[in-house]
C-alpha cells in the first residue's frame, strides 16, 4: 500500500484558465497534450454557492431511507468510473469533466464534509503516454534507417494494461494536486490492493492514514494499484468481505470501512434502468430496492472500465447492507456532469437513489402513469356521467361539511403554532361554512356546462367525395397542479379536470396536509361511482417540486397556484413541459379625467381592500395629472387612508408634492397586502405606455365616464383581462360564469385569463375516408380536392 500525500497546498492562481494551469503542471507527465476542453466543460463558478453555518454531524448507522436525507450526510465518497474520467477515445484523460468533479468535491470539502475519492484513469493516461512515447522512438529509428519520417505506416503494439498503470498513475496524481490547489485544498494518493483489506495489519494501517487525512482536511484519492494487482479471488465475492476486482467494489468496500454515510458511483449513463438503456422502453429506476434485482435487465459493460451495471448492483446493495447510501447517476453528460455531485447531495432527484425503505403507496412516476390510464376512461364517459361525478362531489362538500371544517382547523392551529404563515396566506389556508357552499355551487355550474365539452366538434371539412375530415376537442392528457395554501383548490380543479377528461396530479402545501386529505378522500369517493378513481392522484411522497417538473414524460402541462415566487421557481425548473400561469399579478386601475366621483372610490376600494393578496388585486393605482389637487384626489387619499393602504409614490407623482409618502422603489412591484403605488400620468396613452412597461400582462382597469377613451383603452391594453368601470378583483373563473379556475394565464398560446374547462382541452383531427390515396389527387388522378366546409351540428344549451 502506497500512501502520498499532496505537496502543495497553495491558493488560487489567477491570470490563467484552471485547465491550462492544469495542462502546464502535468507536462513534465506528458508530452502530449490532450484535445481541446469545450466550453460546456470549463469548471462552473463556485464562489456564490453559500456553506453551512452548522456543522454537520451524523452518526453512522442505518443509511439514508430518502433523498431529502442526504444533505445531512458528512462522509462522502465519489466513484469516478473509467467512462467518466477518460475520452471517448479512451485515451487521456477529459479533463474538462475531471475540473468539474474537482470542483463539486471542493464545495461540498468546504461546507464541513469529509470528500474521498475512488478513481479510475491511470491505465488511459498511462496509455496515452505511451503511445506517444513508442511512436517518437518508431519516428527516430525509422528516420535513421530510411531517411524518411513515414509515421502512417507505423503500427502501435498492443499496450498492457498494468504497463500503462505503471506510466499513468504519476500524471494521473499530478493532475488531481493541480485541480485541488486551485480550492486550497490538498489530497493525497492512496493506491490499494485486495491484500490491504484481506489482511488485517495492513487493514488497520489503511483505516488509520485515511482517518488520519480526513483529520486533517486532506481529501483521499484511492485508487486500485493497477501495476501489480493481482487476480480478484474466485468465488469470494460479496461473501463478507467483498473481493476488489473493480473500483465499484472497491468503493463499496472503502465506504463500509470508513463508515461513510454516502456512495455517489458516475458512469456513463443515468442510473440504473429496468432493461439495457437505449432500448425500446427502458425505464430510468428511480429508487432501487433490496430484492428488485429480479426486475431488471442487464446489459453490457461500459466502453471502458471492469465493472458494469451489474457489478455496480452488486455492489451498491453490499454498501447498502453495511450502512451506507448509494446514488449511481451519470458523470459524462455535459449539461448535468457540472452540478451532478452537489445536486445529489441536496437530495435532488438525480440518478438511481438506493433505500431499504419502501414506500407505503405508490411512487410519484406510478402515480402519473395510474393518471394517465385513468384519465383516458375518464375520457371516454359519457358527458352526463362525468356531470354525474362533478355533481356527487358538490353533495359531498356539503354533507361531510363538518368533516372538512374540523380537518381544516386542524390546519389552522398548526400554522398558528408554528408561525409560519403570513396573514393573507392564513386567510387562503382558511375554510368556512360560506366557502363551501360557494365551492358546491361552483362545481354544480361546472357540470352543467361541461356536457359537450370533450369530443366537441369544432370544425368539418368535405376533403372530398366521401372523405371528410373532424377537429374535435380532447383533453390535454396529464395535469400537474401544484398549490399553496389553498384547500378550496382542490376540488376545485379536480371538478375541471373531470369535467375536461384530464388526468390529474394534485402537489398541495404541507400546511393544508389535513384539509386536502378530507378533500381529496371525498374526490375518490365521487369518482368510485364510474370506476375512475385513478384519474385524480394526490402526491403525498416527499418529492420535490423541482424533481416534478422533470417528468416530461408523464406530465403534459404543469399549472401552478400560488405566490409569484413559487410560480417563477416553477417557470425556470420546468424541464419540456409548458407552464399555464403568471409569475406576477401587477394590476393597474387608471383614473381618467372625465371619471366618476363615485365609481372612482368604489372601484378602487374593492380592487385593493378586498383581498389584498389575491393575485387580481390592484397594485399601482395611475391618476391623470388633471385630477391632482381635486376633491376627487382627496376622497381617494382619505378613502385609502381609512382602509389603512400604505402608499408608495411613483417618480411623476413624488415631484409633484411637497412632502410625499416613501417613493417607490421599484414600479414592477406585487404588493400582495395593504399598499399600493400612486403614479401619475398625462393621459390614456400615458397610461397604456405605462401598464406595458410596469405591468404583467393580468388584469388592468379604467374608470373614465367618456366611452371613446374607454373603448381605445379596451382596445390598446395588451392584457389578459381589461376592464372599464368595473374591479380588477372580477378577474375570476367563477365570476366569469366559468364555475371554477385552474388559474390565471398571461401565456400567449393556448388559454388566456382565467381558465376554465375550455383551457385544459385540446384537439385531434379525425379523417373518415373509403379507400382513399393521396395519388389519386396528383394531376393525372382521378379525383380532385373540395375542400367545402360542413355545418357543425347544433350544441344543446345547458
Amino acid at each position: 500500500m502506497l500512501c502520498r500525500a499532496a505537496l502543495s497546498c497553495r491558493g488560487p492562481t489567477h491570470g490563467r484558465s484552471l485547465i491550462s494551469r492544469v495542462r502546464t503542471t502535468v507536462s513534465s507527465h506528458l508530452k502530449y497534450v490532450p484535445s481541446s476542453v469545450t466550453a460546456q466543460q470549463h469548471p462552473r463558478q463556485w464562489s456564490n454557492i453559500p456553506f453551512m453555518t452548522m456543522p454537520l454531524i451524523r452518526s453512522h448507522g442505518k443509511p439514508f431511507a430518502h433523498r431529502s436525507e442526504l444533505k445531512h450526510a458528512k462522509r462522502i465518497v465519489v466513484k469516478l468510473g473509467s467512462a467518466v474520467v477518460t475520452r471517448g477515445d479512451e485515451c487521456g484523460l477529459a479533463l474538462g469533466r475531471l475540473a468539474s468533479i474537482v470542483e463539486q468535491v471542493s464545495v461540498l470539502q468546504n461546507q464541513g464534509r469529509e470528500m474521498m475519492i475512488v478513481t479510475s484513469g491511470a491505465v488511459a493516461f498511462g496509455k496515452q503516454r505511451l503511445r506517444h512515447e513508442i511512436l517518437l522512438s518508431q519516428s527516430v529509428r525509422q528516420a535513421l534507417h530510411s531517411g524518411q519520417n513515414q509515421l502512417k505506416d507505423m503500427q502501435v503494439p498492443v499496450l498492457e494494461a498494468r504497463a500503462c498503470a505503471a506510466a499513468g498513475q504519476s500524471g494521473l496524481m499530478a493532475l488531481y494536486e493541480a485541480m485541488f490547489t486551485q480550492y486550497s485544498i490538498c489530497a493525497a494518493q492512496i493506491l490499494v490492493t485486495n491484500l490491504d483489506f484481506h489482511d488485517e495489519q495492513k487493514r488497520r494501517n489503511l483505516n488509520g492514514t485515511l482517518h488520519e487525512l480526513l483529520r486533517m482536511n486532506i481529501v483521499p484519492i484511492i485508487n486500485t494499484n493497477d501495476a501489480v494487482v493481482p487476480p480478484p479471488e474466485p468465488n469470494s465475492d460479496l461473501q463478507g468481505v467483498i473481493s476488489i476486482k473493480d473500483n465499484d467494489s472497491l468503493a463499496a468496500r472503502l465506504a463500509v470501512e470508513m463508515k461513510a454515510d454516502l456512495i455517489i458511483v458516475l458512469s456513463d449513463v443515468e442510473g440504473l434502468f429496468d432493461s439495457p438503456p437505449g432500448s425500446d422502453d427502458a425505464k430510468l429506476i428511480d429508487i432501487f430496492y433490496p430484492g428488485d434485482q429480479q426486475s431488471v435487465t442487464f446489459g453490457t459493460k461500459s466502453r471502458v472500465g471492469m465493472g458494469g451495471m451489474e457489478a455496480k448492483v452488486k455492489a451498491a446493495l453490499w454498501a447498502l447492507q453495511g450502512g451506507t447510501s448509494v446514488v449511481i447517476a451519470n458523470g459524462t453528460h455535459p449539461k448535468i456532469s457540472g452540478h451532478v455531485i452537489t445536486d445529489i447531495v441536496e437530495g435532488k432527484k438525480v440518478g438511481t437513489f438506493f433505500s431499504e425503505v419502501k414506500p407505503a403507496g405508490p411512487t410519484v412516476e406510478q402515480q402519473a402513469e395510474m393518471a394517465r390510464a385513468g384519465g383516458r376512461n375518464l375520457a371516454t364517459l359519457k358527458p352526463e356521467q362525468r356531470a354525474e361525478i362533478i355533481f356527487h362531489l358538490a353533495d359531498l362538500l356539503t354533507d361531510h361539511r363538518d368533516e372538512i371544517l374540523a380537518a381544516n382547523r386542524k390546519d389552522m392551529e398548526e400554522a398558528e403554532e408554528k408561525g409560519r404563515l403570513a396573514p393573507p396566506l392564513l386567510k387562503r389556508l382558511s375554510l368556512s361554512t360560506a366557502k363551501l357552499n360557494s365551492l358546491a355551487i361552483g362545481l354544480r355550474q361546472i357540470a352543467a356546462s361541461s356536457q359537450d365539452s370533450v369530443g366537441r366538434v369544432i370544425r368539418r371539412t368535405r376533403i372530398a367525395k366521401e372523405l371528410e375530415l373532424e377537429q374535435v376537442t380532447v383533453p390535454i392528457g396529464v395535469l400537474l397542479v401544484i398549490f399553496e395554501s389553498r384547500p378550496d383548490c382542490l376540488p376545485q380543479v379536480s371538478a375541471l379536470a373531470i369535467a375536461s377528461g384530464n388526468g390529474l396530479l394534485l402537489k398541495g402545501g404541507k400546511e393544508a396536509s389535513n384539509s386536502n386529505q378530507t378533500l381529496y378522500r371525498l374526490t375518490q369517493e365521487a369518482l368510485s361511482i364510474h370506476g375512475v378513481k385513478d384519474a385524480i392522484q394526490l402526491v403525498n411522497t416527499r418529492e420535490e417540486v423541482e424533481d416534478l417538473c422533470r417528468l416530461n414524460k408523464l406530465i403534459d402541462l404543469i399549472i401552478p397556484r400560488g405566490s409569484s415566487e413559487l410560480v417563477r421557481d416553477i417557470q425556470k425548473a420546468a424541464k419540456g413541459i409548458p407552464v399555464m400561469g403568471h409569475s406576477e399579478g401587477i394590476c393597474h386601475v387608471y383614473v381618467d379625467n372625465e371619471a366618476s366621483v363615485e365609481k372612482v372610490t368604489r372601484i378602487v376600494r374593492d380592487s385593493k381592500c378586498e383581498y389584498p393578496a389575491a393575485c387580481n388585486a390592484m397594485e399601482t393605482l395611475l391618476i391623470h395629472r388633471d385630477v391632482l389637487r381635486t376633491p376627487l384626489f382627496d376622497q381617494i387619499i382619505d378613502m385609502l387612508r381609512v382602509e389603512q393602504v400604505k402608499i408608495h409614490a411613483g417618480p411623476k407623482f413624488a415631484s409633484y408634492l411637497t412632502f410625499s409618502p416613501s417613493e417607490v422603489k421599484s414600479l414592477r412591484t406585487e404588493y400582495g397586502d395593504l399598499e399600493c403605488c400612486i403614479e401619475v400620468v398625462d393621459g390614456v396613452e400615458d397610461a397604456i405606455e405605462h401598464i406595458h412597461k410596469y405591468g404583467s400582462s393580468h388584469t388592468d382597469v379604467i374608470v373614465t365616464e367618456n366611452e371613446a377613451t374607454a373603448e381605445y383603452f379596451l382596445q390598446h391594453v395588451d392584457s389578459a383581462c381589461v376592464f372599464w368601470n368595473a374591479s380588477s378583483r372580477f378577474s375570476d373563473g367563477y365570476r366569469f360564469g366559468l364555475g371554477a379556475e385552474v388559474g390565471i394565464s398571461t401565456a400567449r398560446i393556448h388559454a388566456r385569463g382565467p381558465v376554465g374547462i375550455e383551457g385544459l382541452l385540446t384537439t385531434k383531427w379525425l379523417l373518415r375516408g373509403e379507400n382513399h390515396v393521396v395519388s389519386d389527387f396528383s394531376e393525372q388522378g382521378s379525383m380532385k380536392y373540395l375542400h367545402e366546409n360542413i355545418p357543425l351540428p347544433q350544441r344543446t344549451s345547458s
